[in-house]
């Protein structure tokens, strides 16, 4: 089981207060907000790792360059079958679960 709960020390008030202010920044709570937004919706994650699948891994070390940006990225997002590929994958994982 757990340990015992008097060894738990409670944080100092400064460290407490220091927390706090770093997670009610605009940038935290957007961070939060997205991370949010990405775990309710796969077709997010299926996007993005569909997109890195078809990326030669040898890319990866060099960074992203124009390359990626220019020719790549475009060609994948505005692939009129996208949503179809998308949609099918969202009904196979459904019935795997």
């Amino acid at each position: 089981g757990g340990g015992d709960p008097s060894l738990v020390m409670a944080p100092e008030p400064e460290q407490a207060a220091a927390v706090t202010f770093l997670l009610s920044s605009p940038q935290i709570q957007t961070r939060i907000a997205n991370e949010k937004y990405l775990r309710t919706h796969k077709e997010v994650e299926l996007l993005i790792s569909g997109f890195f699948s078809r990326l030669p891994p040898c890319l990866f070390p060099l960074g992203l360059d124009n390359f990626l940006f220019s020719i790549l990225i475009p060609e994948y997002f505005t692939d009129p079958r996208l949503p179809n590929k998308i949609h099918m994958q969202l009904i196979k994982e459904k019935k795997a679960a």
